[in-house]
């Protein structure tokens, strides 16, 4: 989907979401003629390098969801509320100040980040709080990724991809399930005609 007129550009049927169907999509558009500005993408492995010459947003729903299922709504630990906290953030504030209220949280609970449990049965080690220890470790890694938006504000660029998430597929998903008796190849069909008519939405 086009980030600033909101048409559908391309799309491919598939099975299940690879890294390889995104860079036969971007080859695609490529060889079709678009210029390419930027990219947002939901956070899938490896789809970032796909797009590595371009500026690319990570979707901060997605990424607040997978912190989420690490530390849950209502964490009950400290450190974690506190860690949900600059995460509720992150849209107020840029890349410096992000940054740097994550380097203070974790100067403040390393010693509790770095807490860890021998497992008697096995004899194995493993960190105390490993849930909250790799919430901390996606943010790490995808940091790069969260303020392209605020760092290239002249090409407005989405810091979600509610647009197609919501917008396309959620109605999209709706219309299947009311046709869920029909064959594959029918409910195939229906796809493509409801996205070749979101274009002109």
């Amino acid at each position: 989907m086009d980030g600033l007129t909101h048409e559908i550009l391309i799309w491919k049927h598939i099975q299940s979401e690879k890294v390889a169907d995104y860079k036969y999509l971007f080859n695609e558009l490529l060889q079709l003629g678009y210029k390419i500005l930027s990219v947002t993408i939901d956070g899938k492995r490896g789809v970032s390098n796909v797009f590595k010459d371009y500026p690319v947003q990570m979707c901060h729903f997605h990424l607040k969801r997978i912190v989420q299922r690490y530390i849950t709504l209502h964490p009950k630990l400290e450190a974690s509320q506190k860690f949900k906290k600059i995460m509720s953030r992150m849209k107020y504030s840029d890349e410096v100040r992000f940054t740097k209220a994550l380097d203070i949280w974790h100067l403040q609970y390393k010693d509790f980040l770095n807490e860890i449990t021998i497992h008697p049965e096995s004899g194995n080690e493993s960190f105390t709080h490993k849930k909250l220890v790799a919430a901390h470790r996606s943010i790490r890694k995808n940091l790069p990724l969260l303020f392209t938006y605020k760092n290239h504000k002249e090409l407005l660029i989405p810091n979600t991809t509610n647009l197609i998430e919501g917008g396309v597929f959620s109605p999209l998903k709706i219309l299947i399930k009311i046709h869920r008796g029909l064959s594959k190849s029918l409910k195939l069909k229906i796809v493509d005609h409801y996205l070749v008519n979101y274009k002109n939405k």
